[in-house]
């Protein structure tokens, strides 16, 4: 049996967010055909990925890639989920699960990311805040940082990178950050994946200090990510079929 692709997000009490991640998953399907390709999570939303491994080997799979829908390397990718993998493997003996590379700022992200901006008025004095999670790992944020300081390049923009949660800049100090260099108003960039409730609280903050803020859609279920995802599930099965060499 060819390895089922997993894809693991982080889950959220907000519905709008696992609604998301299945409607990812859907094109991850439709553009993987053939191929068996299962939602699930770490915490929080239904099924989680521990309950669908052991379903998987009950029903006689001896190996699966997880793809970690995570775009950033911190505590939940190096940490819970590792746990999570070795409690399954424990119980479920010759059952061979290989764990991809997290989406991570992959271009095609960037992409994604950018586009979503191409619906913001066009003001002069505008700046822009690339909105994440946050993390207490300062390579995490050190990702995010970069690709502020890619795109303002790019953009031609004062550009500040800002987090939801665990680090700084948050909002209010990113948006001070920007109207020092003479920024009068915010578009809001998402480096998140799905809606929830961080976005959220990036948003409200956002019209907090500019209520005509323009604020971005995450980056959902466009192709672009779901090509990411498949491209993840590649790279991982090379890495099985040479365990089996």
């Amino acid at each position: 049996m060819t390895p089922p692709l997993v894809a693991v997000a982080h889950g959220s009490r907000d519905p709008r967010s696992a609604a998301t991640v299945r409607a990812l998953v859907d094109v991850v399907r439709a553009q993987a055909p053939g191929l068996s390709v299962y939602e699930s999570f770490l915490d929080l939303s239904a099924p989680l990925v521990t309950d669908v491994l052991r379903g998987l080997y009950e029903s006689g799979h001896r190996a699966a890639v997880v793809v970690p829908l995570l775009l950033g390397s911190a505590f939940h990718a190096r940490v819970d989920l590792p746990a999570l993998i070795s409690d399954v493997t424990a119980s479920c003996p010759g059952f061979r699960i290989e764990v991809s590379d997290v989406l991570g700022a992959d271009p095609a992200l960037e992409a994604v990311a950018l586009d979503r901006l191409t619906a913001a008025p066009r003001r002069r004095g505008t700046g822009v805040l690339v909105s994440a999670v946050g993390s207490s790992n300062a390579e995490a944020n050190a990702v995010v940082a970069a690709l502020a300081t890619r795109w303002e390049e790019r953009l031609g923009l004062p550009v500040s990178e800002t987090f939801a949660s665990a680090a700084q800049p948050d909002i209010p100090a990113a948006a001070a950050r920007l109207r020092a260099r003479g920024v009068r108003h915010l578009v809001v960039a998402s480096w998140f994946l799905a809606p929830g409730l961080l976005p959220d609280r990036i948003a409200r903050l956002a019209r907090e200090a500019d209520p005509g803020a323009f604020i971005a859609e995450p980056l959902a279920d466009d192709p672009r990510v779901a090509d990411v995802v498949v491209a993840r599930y590649a790279t991982a099965m090379s890495g099985l079929l040479r365990q089996y060499a």
